[in-house]
């Protein structure tokens, strides 16, 4: 268990120390950037700084399954250099034994870190984009809809799917000109209630309509049957933040938001197989970490006097890569339908750590 614990603060201040280096690296690029892009107006540079430290956590939050393999080249290149992995093996630890304390180790902070970094890099990501709305020019704010064209929304509840088409919105996203509601049967998609309305406020819980007309479609005549109305209200399970966040990416919503965003994008009636690409890679997250742990851990066992160091190196930075670019080119697939989700999110960390375990105990223990 000491021996263990050694590992794991050796392990430990690998990370930190290669972490805090990215950290700065990603850190000075932004600065960098937002320099480029706000250097010739009247944004402060103290605002330029904290957009960056805004815009960091997300990719920092990406990049983590690489600093892990650069963190267990470092410790294992670390303790051959100083004999100690000569040392502990003549003690009679196994690789295996050696590796179980800081395998344990990456998939609990793995396990942490999915839990309260990925909501820190989601909330520091939207407020990065609100800040960045508001220094931009009104005419340069992202609009969800342009003009000429119309935004297309869906609600469901109990009674079936509502589909909403907007002309027009407001900055703000919550209010709408020249909508139009259509409720359809869930189960056999006939079309029942048809209204137009001037316009719409999306308020917690409900639509606020004004200059609105009904058409019950089920009825006889429709048309001699239509309601007018000054104001109308009609619920709603919709928020201006859901609205917003379903024409960003995935990844810019926390895990533990992801589950009743997919319950709401599947009540509507719309495709969640991104959000659920999403969902389960974070899930596997931990997994990922663990197996770049093993593969990191495969390729510097050997003492530095065998020879080969750079090479190892490089091969160590590049199986990294290569994992890293397998799991995400396998959730595009698993996000497009190409392959089963569950296939491509579970299978590369899986498969990574078996092969490494593989060559592990063939090289060392074979």
């Amino acid at each position: 268990m000491t021996l263990g614990l050694y590992l794991v603060r050796r392990l430990a201040l690998s990370f930190a120390l290669i972490g805090a280096v990215f950290f700065g690296m990603l850190l000075l690029f932004e600065v960098v950037e937002m320099m480029r892009r706000f250097g010739g107006s009247e944004t402060p540079m103290r605002e330029i700084v904290w957009l960056s430290m805004l815009r960091v956590p997300a990719t920092f939050y990406q990049i983590l399954p690489l600093l892990v393999i650069l963190s267990s080249m470092a410790l294992f290149l670390g303790l051959a250099r100083s004999s100690e992995l000569v040392v502990i093996r003549s003690a009679g630890r196994s690789a295996m034994r050696m590796l179980r304390e800081p395998f344990l180790a990456t998939l609990l902070f793995g396990a942490l870190t999915v839990a309260a970094l990925n909501p820190l890099a989601a909330a520091a990501t939207r407020a990065y984009q609100a800040r960045l709305a508001a220094l931009q020019s009104p005419d340069q704010q992202a609009q969800i809809s342009l003009e000429g064209s119309a935004l297309w929304m869906r609600q469901g509840d109990e009674r079936g799917q509502t589909v909403i088409r907007a002309q027009s919105v407001e900055p703000d996203g919550l209010g709408f000109r020249n909508v139009s509601f259509l409720l359809f049967e869930r189960d056999t998609g006939v079309p029942l209630i048809r209204i137009e309305a001037e316009s719409a406020r999306l308020v917690p819980g409900r639509w606020l309509l004004t200059e609105a007309k009904r058409w019950d479609l089920s009825a006889g005549n429709p048309e001699r049957d239509a309601q007018t109305y000054l104001s109308l209200e009609m619920e709603s399970d919709l928020t201006g933040e859901r609205i917003r966040e379903s024409f960003s990416r995935a990844g810019t919503l926390s895990v533990w938001d992801l589950p009743g965003f997919i319950r709401a994008l599947d009540r509507a009636g719309l495709s969640s197989r991104p959000h659920r690409a999403q969902f389960q890679a974070e899930l596997a997250l931990p997994m990922l970490m663990a197996a770049m742990l093993m593969v990191g851990a495969v390729l510097c066992f050997r003492h530095t006097r065998a020879g080969g160091a750079g090479i190892r190196i490089l091969l160590t930075v590049l199986a990294g890569f290569a994992l890293f670019f397998l799991r995400n080119f396998a959730q595009v697939l698993g996000e497009n339908g190409q392959i089963p989700l569950s296939l491509a999110i579970w299978t590369p960390p899986i498969a990574s750590m078996l092969l490494a375990l593989g060559v592990l105990l063939h090289l060392e223990d074979g």
